[in-house]
């Protein structure tokens, strides 16, 4: 009879979820369930009131060797992503917590690696803290309004060929009219909610596919005191919005993935 396998310390990584800052244990009753294929997330404290939120997961699909083709399977991807943000999300409603999220695949070899780590950056995690502390994270996306590009974009139906060059040269001019009125209309967006946030940080635009790429993506370290009038101000920058021919979409409240620092 074939002997039961185990699993064993040199078997598995430390997979790391978030620093949580905490005037006592965080509770880990009801925790989400973790990435896929890890330990029930638990808590290993490396400082006074600070703790790391880690699993142990499986170097079989977790080592660099096993998990690098696993990153063009997005559906999987995407799995261990939501389940990281829920784990995040569960610490951050902590009484008191302050959470400085980890990116995806954050592992180390040991607990004893991942302790010496933080307490290496300890100075930059205690600028990331101070910066986020009492605050959360909102998103912003404009894009143009999909109806009003087609209508924009479409030459229409000429019967001659003159009249066809005519009308995709109008065509284009609409569309570039329409896209610079937009365009307008989302940095005034921006400049509105920025009064209302902490801090911002505007994403690079980046060739996507299809028709329609954002025309502004943003992120805002909003005070949690001011959610009610970041969250009103948004609803009405979203009907000016819609005046110009564009949508706004708000996401949040995330933990401060965009306000921590590389450095910490």
């Amino acid at each position: 009879m074939a002997a039961n396998s185990v699993t064993t310390a040199s078997d598995t990584a430390l997979y790391v979820y978030c620093i949580c800052r905490a005037p006592r244990r965080p509770r880990m009753v009801r925790v989400p369930r973790g990435v896929p294929g890890a330990t029930p997330p638990g808590l290993q404290q490396v400082a006074a009131a600070l703790w790391l939120v880690t699993s142990s997961v499986p170097l079989d699909v977790y080592g660099a060797g096993n998990l690098e083709p696993r990153l063009r399977d997005l559906d999987w991807v995407a799995d261990v992503a939501v389940a990281h943000e829920a784990v995040n999300e569960f610490v951050a409603r902590g009484k008191g917590a302050v959470v400085v999220p980890m990116k995806l695949f954050t592992m180390f070899s040991s607990p004893e690696r991942a302790g010496a780590d933080v307490r290496a950056r300890r100075s930059a995690i205690d600028r990331a803290i101070r910066h986020i502390a009492g605050c959360e994270e909102w998103g912003v996306r404009v894009t143009r309004d999909p109806t009003v590009v087609a209508l924009a974009e479409s030459p229409g139906q000429p019967q001659t060929g003159a009249g066809f060059l005519r009308a995709q040269k109008a065509a284009r001019d609409a569309a570039a009219a329409g896209y610079s009125g937009a365009a307008a209309a989302a940095e005034a967006a921006i400049d509105r909610l920025t009064r209302l946030a902490k801090d911002v940080h505007r994403r690079p635009r980046r060739p996507e596919p299809g028709t329609n790429p954002p025309i502004l993506e943003a992120a805002f370290l909003v005070r949690s005191g001011s959610r009610a009038r970041f969250t009103a101000e948004a609803r009405r920058q979203t009907s000016a919005l819609a005046k110009a021919g564009a949508d706004l979409t708000l996401t949040g409240p995330w933990p401060a993935y965009n306000f921590v620092g590389s450095e910490a």
